[in-house]
């Protein structure tokens, strides 16, 4: 699994502020080389579930799915709008980037030369 994450949160309750549609964004966000099953155990849903909101996002050209020998590439339009009528002002990119740490736990992130920059996109 990627190394942007490295807590286990603590949800003390059954609700959270954000939704899976942007749990899902944020980890392909944070490494858009995650596989489906990666993503359902990050963001606490069945890989059905994953399944259906990474077909949707990209539907609505909010992810773009490359595939790369037997895996799956996923890169984020972090320019485009929030969908909600509260929030439409501001893009995807915008929350992303306030959730994301900037750089790895490694050090190495997207900055680096060389690295793919997905936030760019």
């Amino acid at each position: 699994m990627s190394e942007y994450f490295h807590s286990e949160p603590t949800v003390r309750s059954g609700w959270t502020f954000l939704t899976n549609h942007s749990h899902v964004l944020l980890a392909l966000y944070r490494d858009p080389n995650l596989r489906q099953r990666d993503i359902a155990d990050l963001v606490g849903i069945t890989e059905g579930a994953v399944q259906r909101i990474l077909h949707e996002l990209e539907s609505d050209g909010y992810l773009d799915v490359e595939r790369v020998g037997r895996r799956n590439h996923y890169q984020v339009h972090a320019e485009l709008g929030l969908r909600h009528p509260l929030e439409h002002d501001h893009t995807i990119g915008e929350l992303l980037e306030r959730l994301a740490p900037t750089t790895p736990v490694d050090g190495v992130g997207p900055s680096e030369p060389g690295a793919t920059d997905i936030r760019a996109a």
